[in-house]
C-alpha cells in the first residue's frame, strides 16, 4: 500500500493535478472564470452610437451581464470599466436610436399633413 496521499490512477479516469480537488471535469469548467469582454461591449457600443442603435441594444444587454456575472465572481473584473463604459454608450446609442425613429416618424406625418409630399407629385397627390 502507498502511504503518501496520492490518488493511484484508476482505469478511465484522471489523476488530479496539483492544486485540483475535484475529479470531475464538468465541476472543474463550472468553477473557472471566464474572460471579460469589456473591449468587444465598448466596441459595440459606440458603434450603436455612430451606425445603428440595434448594436447599442446588444452592447447594454452584453454589458449588463457581464457585470452582474463579475459580481458574482464567474467573470473577471479586469475589463469591468471597459463593460461599463461599452453598456453606457449602448444605452446612449439605444436611446438616440429611438429619438432618431420618433422624429424621423414626426417629419414624415407633418410633411403628410402639410401636402409637402404632394406638391412634390409624388403618389400622396
Amino acid at each position: 500500500m502507498q502511504e503518501d496521499n496520492q490518488a493511484i490512477p484508476q482505469e478511465g479516469r484522471p489523476t488530479p493535478e496539483a492544486g485540483r480537488t475535484t475529479m470531475d471535469p464538468e465541476r472543474e469548467q463550472s468553477t473557472e472564470m471566464k474572460p471579460g469582454r469589456g473591449g468587444l461591449v465598448l466596441a459595440l457600443g459606440i458603434l450603436g452610437i455612430v451606425l445603428c442603435f440595434i448594436l447599442g441594444i446588444i452592447a447594454w444587454v452584453m454589458g449588463a451581464g457581464d457585470l452582474r456575472e463579475m459580481r458574482e465572481g464567474k467573470r473577471h473584473r479586469a475589463d469591468e470599466q471597459l463593460t461599463k463604459a461599452g453598456m453606457i454608450c449602448g444605452i446612449v446609442g439605444t436611446a438616440l436610436g429611438i429619438l432618431g425613429f420618433i422624429w424621423m416618424l414626426f417629419v414624415l406625418f407633418a410633411a403628410l399633413s402639410t401636402g409637402v409630399l404632394g406638391a412634390l407629385g409624388g403618389p400622396y397627390s
